[in-house]
């Protein structure tokens, strides 16, 4: 339990490092299908591109003891846009092409930055490092 949070924090630090990563180079199923079902063309490669950003900092922020609650917090948020969009009418929880497995990949992850707010949790104004 003591190493719980660090343990979590790695993980989904990982996670989020191998889908930011994928944000930046060709086109992506997920940007091209909400550009084409919203009419938005600012999808790709513009909020993807800065999602992708975002999910490497995030990351980055969940690797470093000081910024892992902020890095926690930035995740929920993320997640929360992410799965929002595929609850939408303009993604939908089945991607063309890959299926339902990012959605589910997407609550497993917001589960765990929960739980990972929740052991982090201010108290006092101080962030509590269980990893200690």
């Amino acid at each position: 339990m003591k190493h719980l949070p660090l343990v979590l924090s790695l993980i989904l630090a990982a996670g989020f490092a191998f889908f930011g990563v994928q944000k930046f180079g060709a086109e992506n199923i997920i940007f091209e299908t909400l550009a084409a079902r919203s009419g938005i063309s600012l999808f790709e490669p513009y909020v993807r591109i800065f999602t992708g950003v975002a999910e490497l900092i995030t990351a980055l922020f969940l690797i470093v003891p000081k910024t892992r609650f902020t890095g926690a917090l930035a995740g929920q948020g993320l997640l929360l846009g992410a799965i929002g969009f595929h609850l939408s009418p303009w993604l939908g929880i089945n991607v063309p092409t890959i299926g339902p497995g990012l959605f589910y990949t997407a609550c497993a992850m917001f589960i765990l930055c929960l739980i990972l707010t929740s052991l982090l949790r201010k108290a006092g104004g101080k962030i509590l490092l269980l990893e200690r």
